[in-house]
């Protein structure tokens, strides 16, 4: 199969049967062997009922249904479990993401090599108010990251399927993609200009605070990917230096205090505190190492989404 083409969706009953005619035409029109995964994240609509429809005329319609909302990250990790095509699109089902870019993302997976491709909104239409903080939250990303993306929030992105099948999304971690699969060792990250279309129907699911929420990850998905694995590398060294310190400032106050013919008290002496602080402190983080670093090396993820109902598809889950 040549495409899997994998779309997250919460409460979009008027855009999916659009959206889908689509996909279709353009399948069709490059002669594409295709499938298309959809993943209602616990709609309170009728989006599920539409999806039905649609899967009851296209045997290459598959769905996959949440009882509850869990977010996009799972949508897309449940998604990513799901799909067989050679190269995997996701796009969002608000038809702000154009089907026409997919043959051309297709093509520079599967000829020009690359492990990802990530699509680059340069001309949006959203207001001032989500435009500005969007492009100071790339600058960030990209100084932290290191990856030279400037869209990573677009929706619209292709995958070799080896990529998605050696990931996990998780979270709010949906945004981090490319990170996270630097991370598991997929470098070669591409980008590519996409046109953005405004939205025809509905309103958007996310407000103000997925800035919040997006630095958060941020700071969390540098630090996994950085001290995931060695955690002692962070804590230790920070709690050694610590403890030291406190170590120090104890054998000054010690040596002053029978060499120096100091007769003042040491608990008298607000530095003497400061040194025990030091080396609580010191002990604590470098413990605090030492546990994640057994937890890191023996701990084993599972996690279950409580799925409702399927169609046309076979989940690992299952097996």
């Amino acid at each position: 199969m040549d495409l899997s083409v994998v779309i997250p969706l919460y409460n979009e009953e008027e855009s999916l049967k659009e959206l889908n005619d689509w996909i279709v035409r353009v399948m069709q029109s490059n002669h594409f062997s295709y499938e298309i995964v959809y993943v209602d994240d616990g709609s309170g609509d009728s989006s599920w009922k539409v999806i039905e429809d649609m899967s009851a005329g296209n045997p290459a319609i598959k769905g996959i249904r949440f009882r509850r909302n869990y977010g996009k990250s799972a949508a897309l990790d449940e998604g990513f479990k799901a799909a067989k095509g050679d190269v995997v699109i996701t796009m969002d089902a608000d038809l702000q993401d154009s089907p026409e870019e997919i043959p051309e993302l297709y093509r520079m997976i599967s000829e020009d090599g690359y492990d990802i491709v990530s699509g680059w909104k340069k001309k949006r239409h959203d207001p001032i108010t989500k435009t500005i903080p969007s492009k100071f939250y790339n600058w960030t990303t990209r100084r932290l990251s290191g990856i030279k993306l400037h869209d990573f929030n677009c929706g619209l992105k292709a995958y070799k399927l080896e990529v998605v099948k050696s990931i996990e999304v998780y979270g709010e971690m949906h945004r981090y993609i490319p990170v996270i699969a630097r991370w598991a060792g997929y470098r070669n990250v591409g980008e590519k200009v996409v046109q953005h279309q405004k939205r025809k129907y509905g309103v958007t699911k996310f407000g103000i605070d997925r800035f919040i929420k997006g630095y958060l990850d941020l700071l969390s998905i540098t630090f996994v990917s950085k001290f995931g694995q060695r955690p002692m590398h962070l804590f230790g060294t920070f709690g050694s230096l610590t403890f030291f310190a406190g170590f120090v400032i104890a054998a000054y106050l010690t040596y002053t205090k029978f060499f120096g013919h100091d007769y003042t008290r040491m608990t008298d002496r607000p530095l003497f505190y400061f040194g025990l602080l030091a080396m609580i402190l010191g002990t604590q983080l470098f413990m605090t190492g030492f546990i994640a670093d057994l937890i890191s090396r023996n701990s084993t993820t599972n996690k279950t989404y409580q799925i409702k109902s399927k169609l046309n598809v076979k989940s690992e889950k299952e097996d």
